[in-house]
């Protein structure tokens, strides 16, 4: 059987390989198991059946998904920039037309990723626009059997002038946030999760080590995260499922403050409510 590249039917996770005996993201305490058994779909098939969709979230900002979803519907970002454009996550799947735009708008100089659950297919961008970095914790160099991570870091690591990623640990391991100082946004990973009503307006925030599974983070992890955070300027946050332009700096720290003040535990804290 030729090496090739599948995605989870479950989760949508993508690995190259001969025939995946079992998909690592679902098999972590983070996730479910599929209640079927495992099913992986080619490449070749996820093509045929899905498409995408792109929208301008702000003057230098884009946003990629694909239809219909395909396993955790994540979404991928590409920040323009005239000195090479930056991707931090990536779409499940991006279609032929996805990946035009992407060329129209100047191809992808730097690639990136928050950790396992906003990688989506970062393989389709690394094979169509070779950018000269592809930066991944070294924490989470196990989940990376689809791509080749050229820029394996630490606990920091500027890509690009103003442009710094920032290892935060917590829900996975190796998760990193992206700190775009020149936009004062945070590409913050599943740091945190926020809910959003069908017009995209959010109205509340929390932080777990697992989200479906309400399980909550350790105090040294939300320390850690505190610390990480509350020295960055940001007035937006943006998970691989959220833009949030109502939580900046000061409500995500206030978010992180609450939680330390009680036993660990779940609480989707209402924007506007503050420790």
């Amino acid at each position: 059987m030729p090496l090739s590249y599948y995605a989870c039917a479950n989760c949508g996770f993508w690995q190259r390989h001969f025939a995946p005996p079992d998909c690592p993201v679902c098999s972590d305490t983070r996730n479910d198991l599929p209640e079927d058994g495992w099913h992986f779909l080619p490449e070749t098939q996820v093509a045929a059946t899905h498409d995408g969709d792109f929208r301008q979230v702000a003057d230098d900002l884009w946003a990629f998904t694909t239809t219909p979803n395909l396993g955790l519907a994540g979404t991928g970002w590409l920040i323009v920039r005239p000195e090479g454009n930056i991707a931090f996550e990536a779409a499940p799947y991006h279609s032929a037309r996805m990946l035009t735009k992407i060329a129209e708008l100047g191809g992808i100089r730097f690639l990136a990723a928050s950790h396992a659950h906003g990688y989506g297919a970062l393989f389709q961008l690394q094979r169509e626009f070779g950018p000269e970095m592809l930066a991944i914790h070294k924490d989470d160099l196990a989940m990376t059997k689809a791509f080749r991570v050229t820029t394996p870091y630490d606990d920091v690591l500027e890509i690009a002038p103003g442009y710094v990623l920032h290892h935060v640990g917590g829900h996975y391991e190796g998760q990193a946030a992206l700190h775009d100082r020149p936009g004062r946004r945070l590409f913050c990973g599943d740091m945190f999760k926020i809910n959003q009503d069908e017009a995209g307006r959010s109205h509340a925030i929390s932080s777990h080590k697992a989200y479906h599974k309400d399980i909550p983070l350790t105090h040294n992890e939300v320390r850690h995260y505190r610390d990480v955070i509350a020295p960055l300027a940001f007035d937006a946050v943006l998970t691989p499922f959220e833009y949030a332009p109502e939580v900046d700096r000061d409500v995500a720290v206030a978010a992180l403050d609450e939680a330390l003040t009680r036993l660990p535990g779940v609480k989707r804290l209402p924007l506007g409510e503050r420790a």
